[in-house]
């Protein structure tokens, strides 16, 4: 498999889409609290935050259309919805989070300005470059991310060099799972399916339509963008194992993150990270509004108009939203994501199987039981665990927030082999 200047440039605007706010913060905190057990921990974050997003770049690049494609099998109704659902999720909630953690990490410890400043303007330059959505692969992967991924690595590498504390025991009886789960936090699965579009549209603008030589270079691209995200992810959880006895153990994401940097680069240190912070959730902010709006565009037959109001609505959206701190938003994402990640996950699979054993039919099963079995992680994570005790006991892994996953997997086991014994 060749890889060329082009393969590296798209792989590097897809990485920078994906790293955000959230790909930053949740590594460090998740290899603090798992301490000796950090090992586990990234395997299972790996799986939710790495491999499932990568399999839903290789999705996009089979596909080839839009995010409609993803659900077009369960029917075009259901599809319509679980698109507006994602996109609506999307803009409310990673999208502003990025302005949030912008504020918190980048601009407060420097500037005594009110978080309704940082987001109005990050939000204008958010505007300006989704406007000029033509420069964005070649503006994301020839200036933006190389500059990210060198000062991550310096501080991940400067870090596993010069931290001299042991390692603790783990707070996780199930590490694997803790992982899993706090992967969904990084919204990388759903980052896949949206951004994934504006890899393949922006490929179209700049003139390339030859299906074969576009779906090569957006499965390179995702391989270059999936081993980016693999080495700041495992060692982003590594050095936060590191340090896990040099801080307090009521620590937050946010002091953990400002004080390794500290602890590894010195003051300078301070300044490396907001302008890392300030890059990483910009470039995924641009991502998320330009999927949304490409999204839009194609709902209203190719309107431009569309796209701008979409645009102009999701960037007001992220200065309203961007006010509440950091923490306060990834507490309301829970709910969400427990809903809308396993249909999103199940989706990616489906579409990447070979067609004989995904017809229109296992897919709608599939699909239905994922929904269903997905609904007592979803009450369970507003409150309502008490009342529904009893079927998250009876449900496979029910009480680990993952009941709807041996369902999903029996039922498209059972499908197949009725309709091979049908055959």
């Amino acid at each position: 498999m060749r890889f060329n200047k082009e393969t590296f440039v798209a792989g590097f605007a897809l990485f920078s889409m994906f790293f955000g706010a959230g790909n930053l913060m949740l590594p460090p905190l998740l290899g603090f609290k798992a301490g000796d057990a950090w090992l586990l921990v990234t395997l299972g974050f790996v799986i939710s935050a790495v491999i499932i997003p990568l399999l839903g770049i290789f999705a996009h690049a089979r596909l080839q259309g839009t995010m409609l494609d993803f659900a077009k099998k369960v029917s075009p109704t259901f599809s319509l919805i679980y698109c507006v659902l994602v996109y609506c999720i999307s803009i409310a909630l990673p999208s502003p989070r990025t302005a949030s953690v912008t504020h918190e990490m980048a601009i407060q410890p420097f500037f005594d300005t009110s978080s309704l400043l940082t987001s109005s303007i990050y939000f204008a330059l958010v505007l300006l470059f989704v406007l000029n959505r033509n420069k964005i692969l070649s503006i994301l992967g020839k200036f933006l991310t190389p500059i990210i991924f060198i000062v991550v690595l310096i501080i991940i590498c400067v870090g596993i060099f010069s931290a001299e504390s042991p390692i603790a025991s783990s707070r996780f009886q199930t590490p694997v799972i803790h992982g899993l789960l706090e992967g969904y936090q990084t919204f990388d699965a759903i980052g896949a399916v949206v951004v994934g579009g504006v890899i393949i549209i922006s490929l179209k603008l700049k003139g390339a339509h030859d299906f074969e030589r576009n779906r090569r270079l957006i499965i390179k691209s995702g391989i270059v963008a999936g081993i980016g995200l693999f080495i700041i992810y495992a060692g982003m959880i590594y050095n936060g194992a590191l340090f896990n006895t040099a801080f307090e153990s009521n620590v937050t994401r946010t002091e953990l993150l400002s004080g390794m940097s500290l602890k590894t680069l010195g003051n300078i240190g301070t300044v490396f990270l907001s302008i890392l912070v300030g890059l990483a959730c910009f470039t995924t902010a641009v991502g998320i509004i330009t999927g949304t709006a490409d999204f839009m565009k194609g709902v209203f037959k190719n309107s431009q108009k569309a796209y701008l109001a979409t645009a102009i609505i999701g960037c007001i959206l992220g200065v309203v939203m961007g006010q509440f701190d950091v923490h306060s938003i990834i507490n309301v994402a829970v709910p969400a994501l427990m809903f809308i990640y396993p249909i999103t996950i199940v989706l990616i699979l489906l579409n990447v199987l070979p067609e004989k054993f995904t017809s229109p039919l296992v897919f709608k099963a599939v699909v239905i039981v994922s929904i269903v079995c997905s609904l007592p992680d979803f009450l369970a994570s507003v409150g309502m665990k008490e009342q529904i005790q009893s079927i998250l006991d009876f449900l496979p892994f029910g009480n680990y927030s993952l009941a709807w996953l041996l369902p999903a997997i029996a039922t498209f086991i059972i499908m197949n082999v009725f309709f091979l014994l049908k055959k």
